[in-house]
């Protein structure tokens, strides 16, 4: 992992381990995410987990740690039971904790801000915990996470911002409008072709081999495409709005920043300014690696968080 000052503020480390087994949610795949993603379509854990609603939330358990774990996943197409592919990124986890992956409220209101999905997954450690939990936010769930760590400190115990910053760049807030816009238009091929692109690039000599996996990806994604577009714009629009530089110091519990430097959502200054406007933060930025941050490295790094006294 990487170094930290005096701050909590860590320097970045060479990505030393790029490859994970299987990665995260739809806005989560990291460079070999294709073949991962193909891998994870076919992977049966041991462990079956549960799946369903609970507190009006979907969500998927698995694990079988003493403590419980909340994972708040990145930007998905329709808000349903999370995916295999959605919780396969953090099931290092699984031996410490009982991992609860819960997604947005389906049907997402008119108007509906990230404060408010916030608002639903502090109700949901209420009713489901009593008590404070440690919390991991990917993505657009980082943005989502950042919410419900200043709103609610009673609710969180340690808190992990996983590839996700205090707002997106300018681009992706282009980037995701546009795959917003296609959706409500039921071109959803071209929105998941759109998306695995972008966290997908093509360099060097596997230009020519990457451009029919990102079809057949595309298409495989295509192939199960939501009902309609209602969840999916609610939730850009949301995110387009979150600007939290100005709260981060509200953030009390402990908090691990941790992503790569290429990611084509964030920029390391984004993510750095993160850091550094909560109190006590640490950071860990991978050179090379793109969204999310994953891996052998990246493992060890948040479960010694997560785990430490």
């Amino acid at each position: 992992m990487g170094t930290f000052d005096s701050h909590g503020i860590g320097t970045s480390v060479p990505d030393g381990s790029r490859r994970a087994k299987g990665t995260g949610s739809i806005v989560g795949l990291s460079d070999d995410v294709l073949i991962s993603f193909l891998e994870v379509r076919s992977v049966k854990p041991s462990e079956h987990p549960q799946k369903g609603i609970l507190h009006e939330l979907p969500f998927v358990r698995e694990g079988k740690g003493d403590q419980p774990l909340l994972v708040v996943p990145g930007l998905t197409f329709e808000n349903k039971t999370p995916s295999g592919m959605m919780t396969s990124i953090y099931r290092f986890l699984r031996e410490a904790y009982t991992i609860y992956c819960v997604m947005r409220r389906p049907n997402l209101p008119e108007g509906v801000g990230l404060r408010d999905m916030a608002d639903d997954y502090a109700n949901f450690i209420k009713r489901e915990f009593n008590r404070s939990v440690d919390v991991i936010g990917l993505s657009t769930g980082g943005s989502i996470v950042q919410h419900l760590a200043a709103d609610h400190p009673e609710r969180v115990r340690r808190l992990v911002i996983h590839s996700s910053a205090h707002t997106l760049s300018d681009k992706a807030k282009k980037l995701q409008l546009e795959i917003a816009r296609l959706g409500e238009e039921g071109r959803w091929w071209q929105a998941y072709r759109m998306l695995v692109e972008t966290v997908f690039p093509e360099r060097g000599i596997k230009r020519t081999l990457s451009r029919p996996i990102v079809w057949l990806a595309a298409s495989l994604m295509a192939w199960d495409k939501p009902s309609d577009a209602h969840d999916l714009v609610a939730t850009v629009k949301a995110e387009d709005q979150h600007a939290f530089k100005d709260r981060l110091g509200e953030i009390t519990a402990p908090t691990l920043v941790i992503a790569g430097m290429a990611d084509p959502f964030y920029s390391p200054a984004l993510f750095r300014e993160t850091a550094s406007g909560i109190p006590g933060a640490e950071l860990v930025l991978y050179e090379g690696m793109g969204h999310p941050a994953s891996g052998k490295d990246f493992e060890g790094t948040v479960l010694r968080f997560l785990t430490r006294r």
